[in-house]
């Protein structure tokens, strides 16, 4: 039996991961499933919050629950959090899983492009369907969530996608397990491979025909998964 903590990602929250959780309870692992500060029904932020922050936030709620060498999963922007987490407190963790976790912000000439085009729709304000629009771009072109978010959510949220920490994961040494959708489109299947070859000892576990989301599209293949590895 492990404790196992699961950091969801942006935009979720620990609903959306129930069905894993109540799966995981059932081999007999004890699960701590929290909604990030400014999520699901915590409170909302009241300032811009910075990766640290979430990590302090994590800290704190580890101690509170007496939690120590236990499994850290994130996913996506959780799995970002987790890994600076094992780079901060590698002693506290039995294992890390990094489920198509956003880590790697590099520069991409691909979205460059995709930023001028952005600013030639918001040419477009004044048409009374712009918004559409924009939305759906940012949705299914930029696989972006900047448009559902406002106020300190999007200046957190642009702090956060601005945090690139691939260059200091090597530095990462706890035992750490990849699980990636093999159609991910928000965080490719390259950067599993390149997260792989910089961790040492790292292991990845590809899911067939899953995208960005196995919590929802196949919980029963990740729960499969992440018991086999602890």
């Amino acid at each position: 039996m492990a404790d196992i903590l699961i950091l969801h990602g942006w935009g979720s929250c620990a609903k959306n991961w129930r069905k894993v959780k109540d799966t995981l309870e059932k081999e007999e692992h004890k699960v701590f499933l929290p909604d990030l500060p400014g999520f699901g029904e915590s409170s909302a932020l009241v300032r811009l919050w910075s990766m640290d922050d979430y990590i302090d936030w994590v800290r704190n709620f580890c101690l509170n629950n007496n939690l120590s060498q236990f499994v850290l999963l994130g996913h996506s922007f959780g799995g970002g959090i987790a890994a600076k987490y094992a780079l901060k407190f590698p002693k506290e963790l039995k294992k890390l899983i990094l489920v198509d976790a956003a880590i790697i912000r590099v520069k991409d000439p691909g979205k460059e492009v995709m930023a001028k085009i952005a600013k030639i729709i918001k040419t477009f304000s004044f048409l009374p369907f712009y918004s559409f629009i924009r939305r759906a771009f940012y949705k299914f072109m930029v696989k972006s969530d900047y448009p559902d978010t406002e106020g300190v959510m999007r200046e957190t949220y642009l702090k956060a996608v601005r945090t690139d920490i691939s260059g200091t994961i090597s530095s990462i040494s706890c035992p750490t397990l990849l699980i990636w959708g093999e159609k991910d489109d928000i965080t490719p299947l390259k950067d599993a491979y390149l997260i792989k070859e910089r961790i040492k000892g790292a292991k990845l576990e590809i899911l067939p025909d899953i995208r960005h989301n196995p919590q929802s599209e196949n919980p029963e293949l990740l729960v499969q998964t992440i018991v086999k590895h602890i």
